[in-house]
């Protein structure tokens, strides 16, 4: 059975890690993906070498994909794009604000002369506002945004450990370019999507702005949940940290009463509600800690396992690489293959490999240019 995006060609002018991420997806749907990398390449190859000499990041967002290079201040390899461009369905873009344009590919004209093209720009702050020229990164936006300030412990904000920023920005314009698709196919014509990297998270801090406008600013305090009680770590005997998450009150009695062992504290109207449990989280906290204290990970597991408590252990990249439920996919590039997560979507095998810098260079340009002649 063909993938749903088979058919579609996808040109794509992009580096570091938003663009590539929407690409990604979109060759993992199906879509033919001919990635323009200027001669020096997509710098997200030079990131680090631990793949085999190969960088992770590139190795994991630019699988499905061909390569060509380009150098287009030269005027065959503009009129190279402009061919590719001419038989597209998507093109996606990243570069810094201007450049595309400056280089002859300037959008509105682009829509003017392929009216079924789907563009999408993703860039730090979209195309007007007073922020939009600026140069942006994902950490640059973690801390402009405000992510960066609810993240981390009391001492001091911190970057969440994954680029959050490009991948959100990344999905976000996927998910455009999907409905762009299917409007093409009721109106015939395509559209002008612009992705901004700070709107795109500052849609997911919604909840704490609204906290904080309506008078609770959230506060770090690390892994544990600024509104619920009790949601974080407890360290059993044997030093294993489990974090708990109690999402009702219910939970909450069958915690007190069927892991804790107090039914006295089940029944308190004290700790009754949410509410009343955060005023009180340190007495809730040392409560738990004082029982999960006395007992070995593995018995605790299961007690809370029985009571069906939501719970986890909490892991590093060494218990992940193990981790019975991790599910992998392995790729294949230049350097031989590689094995890693596979998509949340549920498929693990066909993925196509990672290219080699320039590696369809020559079949891109033989196809693309012969076309015009």
């Amino acid at each position: 059975m063909p993938l749903p995006l088979s058919g579609l060609l996808v040109v794509s002018l992009e580096q570091a890690v938003a663009a590539p991420m929407c690409t990604c997806r979109l060759a993992d749907a199906g879509a033919r993906v001919i990635k323009v990398e200027r001669p020096e390449g997509d710098f997200a190859r030079g990131y680090d070498n631990l793949v085999h000499g190969e960088s992770a990041y590139f190795v994991w967002l630019n699988r499905g994909k061909e390569s060509a290079v380009l150098d287009l201040s030269k005027f065959e390899d503009k009129a190279l794009l402009e061919a590719m461009l001419g038989k597209a369905d998507v093109f996606v873009q990243n570069l810094k604000p201007g450049a595309v344009g400056k280089l002859g590919f300037a959008l509105d004209r682009l829509r003017r002369h392929y009216p079924r093209l789907i563009v999408c720009s993703i860039s730090g702050y979209g195309e007007s506002g007073p922020y939009a020229r600026r140069k942006a990164y994902d950490l640059l936006i973690q801390a402009e945004a405000g992510l960066a300030s609810i993240t981390g412990g009391p001492e001091a904000p911190a970057r969440v450990g994954v680029s959050a920023v490009d991948i959100v920005a990344g999905m976000n314009a996927y998910e455009a370019i999907l409905e762009a698709l299917i409007s093409r196919e009721q109106s015939g014509e395509g559209v002008e999507i612009s992705v901004s990297m700070f709107d795109a998270i500052a849609d997911w801090l919604t909840v704490p702005l609204l906290q904080h406008e309506g008078g609770q600013t959230p506060r770090r305090i690390g892994l544990a949940h600024p509104s619920i009680a009790p949601y974080g770590i407890f360290t059993t005997r044997d030093g294993a940290d489990i974090l708990i998450s109690i999402q009702s009150d219910r939970e909450w009695r069958i915690l007190a009463s069927k892991v804790l062992g107090d039914t006295a504290l089940a029944a308190d109207p004290a700790f009754a509600t949410n509410v009343e449990r955060v005023k009180r989280r340190a007495e809730i906290d040392a409560r738990v800690q004082a029982v999960f204290g006395t007992s070995d990970v593995v018995p605790l597991s299961q007690k809370l396992d029985a009571a069906d408590i939501a719970f986890a252990r909490v892991s590093d990249m060494a218990a992940l690489a193990t981790h019975p439920h991790l599910r992998r996919i392995t790729v294949t590039t230049p350097s031989g293959p590689v094995s890693y997560p596979a998509p949340a979507r549920g498929r693990t095998e066909g993925y196509g490999a990672v290219p080699g810098l320039g590696e369809h260079s020559d079949e891109v340009r033989a196809e693309f240019l012969a076309k015009r002649m």
